[in-house]
This record gives structure tokens, sequence and C-alpha cells, in this order.
């Protein structure tokens, strides 16, 4: 990936559609242990195994409990490319924080949520 993202202000559902019309059209799903799983081939993978496009930040204007990060991302299995959306802050499941920490630990710019 290239260019380190900022905050969006757009919403999640914006986010997605724009990445969506980009080709990312399937969902994938995190899993404890910094594993993702493909919602086309169902199977799962380490997150830095996985090609990651893009990421998107936003956070809710009125609410920080919105704060989320959509990955652009491809499958390492099927090749298969689509969306991962993770809660950061107080609001991150052990999955989303599992996932978040693996790709920010793989040097992925921009991945730090504190940031």
């Amino acid at each position: 990936m290239g260019d380190q993202p900022a905050r969006d202000p757009s919403g999640l559902v914006e986010i997605i559609a724009e990445l969506e019309s980009q080709g990312f059209t399937s969902e994938m799903t995190a899993l404890e242990g910094g594993e993702v799983r493909c919602g086309s081939c169902g199977r799962s993978a380490e997150a830095t195994t996985w090609d990651l496009s893009a990421l998107r930040r936003t956070e809710g204007a009125s609410d920080p409990g919105d704060m989320a990060a959509v990955l652009a991302v491809t499958c390492p299995n099927c090749a298969t490319k689509g969306t991962l959306t993770l809660r950061y802050g107080p609001e991150a499941s052990a999955a989303d924080a599992d996932v978040l920490t693996a790709v920010a630990a793989a040097g992925e710019p921009g991945t730090d949520p504190s940031a």
C-alpha cells in the first residue's frame, strides 16, 4: 500500500460502496488470533498474508464509538477481492484488535489506529 490514509469524513456505507466499485465485492471476516476469513472460498489465513490495497479510517463526528477501519484486501487462497471492516478503540472486538495489531506489526502505513 502506498499512501498513508487519513481519517475519512465519509461514512462506512460510502467507503464500502466506493471500494466495491473498484472490485472489492466480497465481505471478509476478522478472526481472533490475527486471521481473516474469505467470504468467497471460506478459508482463513494470517492477516499479514493478505494483500492490502487500501485502508480507510473513519470515526463518527458525534460518536467516537464509531471508530472503524475498512481494509480493501485480496485473499491469498483464491485471489478474491473484498472488504474487511474493523472497529478500533473502545468498541473493538478481540478479533478486530488482533487483525489490526497483526497488520500494524507488518509495517503497513496508516494501520496504527491510535495515530
